[in-house]
């Protein structure tokens, strides 16, 4: 009877889609908040990325300080899984702002973000020994094009491209961030989803810490850049990876990150809403690509 009155609680594919989607366009607005931090404060990348997990690790601790047993139990009972999904939090994280600092925007863009679903596929096909299915791959293919039309369409005129230490950076992202989804949505099966989003922030933001104090961490604060990190640790990243790692319990790795391309997307209809940069032809046939490749993977669910 338990088991019965549980299952009919676990949301379904097209909820966990709805999660994924969410985080994607929570993701999304993260852009704009770095940016004018980073004017307010003179904060680089990596002192804003620590201080975001940091933030967001607080606020769940403080959430769950009542059931801290469960939170320490869940790290006792998969250390090593756990602790690979924090770091991978932290390391591809600081290892997409080093490919934007080096190789630009666009570059880091499309190969950090889309090299991670065709990885994820390609796993899964391998361990499965199932090709994926015709809407996935579809869906796949749409939203990388959508991916580099829009990538395209926002890179800085004149930004010069190193292509090497930059694009060595934006392969590393991308793969630590497939690596990172397969690992998390495995360990989702057996730790609650904010539990989970607890420890990875907790061990996100001790890996990053010591870049992020080499780059440094002292700032003048003031209200707009503090009410800004605070947004970005308890909603960005919080909110964000608990909606995540929720939703990953129901439908594949490689599903999961074509979804969350939605984040590019929100982050390009933001800049032409609130810093007025022109709105190409190229962002928004991506921006369709885009909608379109999450479409068809909700209606194709289950």
């Amino acid at each position: 009877m338990f088991t019965t009155t549980l299952s009919s609680r676990v949301p379904g594919a097209r909820l966990s889609l709805l999660q994924v989607s969410a985080a994607g366009v929570l993701w999304g607005t993260t852009g704009v908040v770095v940016q004018v931090v980073a004017e307010r404060t003179g904060l680089g990348a990596l002192a804003i990325g620590f201080y975001r997990l940091a933030v967001a690790a607080a606020v769940l601790l403080l959430i769950g300080l009542a059931g801290r047993h469960r939170i320490v139990a869940a790290f006792r009972a998969a250390p090593l899984a756990i602790t690979v999904a924090g770091v991978g939090l932290a390391a591809y994280q600081a290892l997409y702002f080093v490919a934007v600092r080096l190789g630009g925007v666009s570059i880091a863009t499309v190969v950090s973000l889309g090299i991670a679903p065709v990885l994820l596929s390609a796993w899964e096909t391998l361990r499965t020994r199932q090709r994926p299915g015709a809407a996935a791959l579809g869906a796949s293919v749409a939203a990388i094009a959508g991916l580099v039309l829009i990538a395209g369409a926002t890179v800085e005129p004149g930004a010069a491209t190193a292509a090497g230490y930059g694009l060595l950076a934006a392969i590393g992202s991308g793969v630590v961030y497939a690596a990172s989804t397969a690992v998390s949505r495995h360990t989702t099966q057996g730790v609650e989803p904010l539990t989970l989003t607890t420890l990875s922030c907790v061990i996100g933001a001790i890996s990053l810490l010591p870049l992020a104090a080499v780059e440094g961490l002292s700032f003048t604060p003031r209200a707009t850049p503090v009410a800004l990190l605070v947004y970005a640790g308890a909603v960005t990243t919080a909110l964000a990876y608990a909606l995540f790692y929720t939703g990953l319990r129901r439908i594949a790795g490689s599903v999961a990150v074509v979804v969350t391309l939605l984040e590019p997307l929100t982050a390009a209809l933001l800049a032409v809403v609130l810093i007025d940069e022109p709105l190409g032809g190229a962002t928004i046939v991506g921006g369709l690509l885009l909608l379109g490749a999450v479409a068809t993977l909700y209606l194709d669910a289950d």
